[in-house]
């Protein structure tokens, strides 16, 4: 298997480490001079530009989501320039910019990845989770899983696409939706306020699902047709429903606003276990599926509609030694749209 981190060590560089798991208002990241990493066969090495901070960040600094080594460097939306080339790789530039998503590394062999299901692999890895990501600046991206960005990119604004958005497309494509569909989206952070723009371009309603006021706000200033808490009545059942709220007792609610023959797909990479449901909330055909990580073909597609119709990000800018309460604001939802790191 490939491994992101390079076994040659030379200067050293600052990076926000997870030495051990904490809830976030005990700060678990720890500001640290570590030596920078030197590439190895088939890697890149980028001077980071932005990094997005993901509530997946918040589920692995917390423990919900148990990373398979500690200490570990989070982040997976990062951006940066490239600084070195390893051996092998071709196609890559000094000072290109690149892109470094949630998903690091697949086999390519295994039953699913030959199914064109790398998302599903056997021995699937991901940037800030089994390899060092972004909270730190400078990183390693094996070649074959870098995502390259224009240069006219702003780093800040595109930082989320890599995760929030691209994953986030995932479930508008396993959502199975047509034009003139109702949509439901329960919570609005980083990756609903992205999706829904792009279902709204597919010539959709959609009705947004979220506590928050200011989210509700939020997502009618992005163009939502409803706003409300799941609590309160809609104009109509939704034709399909993706729930991007990381919480298990908002499904049984949340199968109330979805019509028979429609889905609920839920985009959550770790979520609190889901209530008893009675049958009847799904019957009449209703469906439930999640989504899981998204393929370089994901990013693909859905970078080619961001170049074609454009979008609009909000974010939020913190410095690295800032990252904790990156962390604490996305977990008390004080952020509309995508905390990011800028360096």
């Amino acid at each position: 298997m490939s491994e992101c981190l390079g076994k040659s060590l030379g200067d050293e560089m600052k990076a926000m480490r997870l030495i051990q798991t904490k809830k976030a208002e005990e700060h678990p990241l720890e500001m640290m001079d570590i030596p920078e990493p030197k590439v190895g066969m088939g890697q890149i090495r980028i001077k980071m530009l932005t990094c997005g901070v993901c509530h997946t960040d918040l589920h692995i600094a917390e423990g919900e989501l148990k990373a398979p080594k500690l200490p570990i460097t989070l982040g997976h939306q990062a951006i940066g320039e490239i600084d070195q080339i390893g051996e092998g790789v071709t196609g890559f530039e000094i000072s290109e910019r690149v892109g470094a998503p949630w998903l690091a590394y697949t086999c390519g062999t295994c039953d699913f990845c030959r199914r064109g299901e790398e998302n599903l692999c056997l021995f699937i890895q991901f940037h800030g989770f089994h390899v060092d990501g972004g909270f730190a600046e400078k990183m390693l991206i094996n070649a074959n899983f870098a995502v390259k960005l224009p240069i006219n990119l702003n780093p800040v604004e595109t930082a989320p696409l890599l995760c929030a958005g691209i994953v986030g497309y995932r479930s508008v494509k396993l959502a199975d939706i047509k034009a003139g569909d109702i949509i439901g989206l329960v919570g609005f952070g980083a990756s609903a306020h992205l999706s829904m723009q792009v279902i709204k371009g597919m010539g959709c309603k959609v009705f947004a699902f979220t506590r928050a006021k200011i989210h509700q706000e939020h997502a009618l200033q992005l163009g939502a047709d409803w706003a409300g808490d799941l609590n309160d009545t809609t104009p109509a059942y939704c034709d399909h429903i993706i729930q991007f709220a990381p919480a298990g007792n908002l499904v049984s609610p949340t199968l109330e606003k979805l019509r028979p023959g429609g889905s609920l797909v839920i985009n959550a990479v770790t979520m609190s276990d889901i209530p008893s449901l009675p049958y009847s909330k799904i019957y009449g055909e209703r469906s439930i599926k999640s989504v899981a990580n998204a393929t370089r073909q994901d990013a693909i597609e859905f970078m080619d509609w961001v170049f074609k119709h454009g979008i609009q990000v909000t974010t939020q800018i913190y410095k690295l030694s800032e990252a904790n309460q990156a962390l604490i604001d996305i977990k008390t939802s004080k952020i509309n749209g995508e905390a990011i790191i800028q360096f």
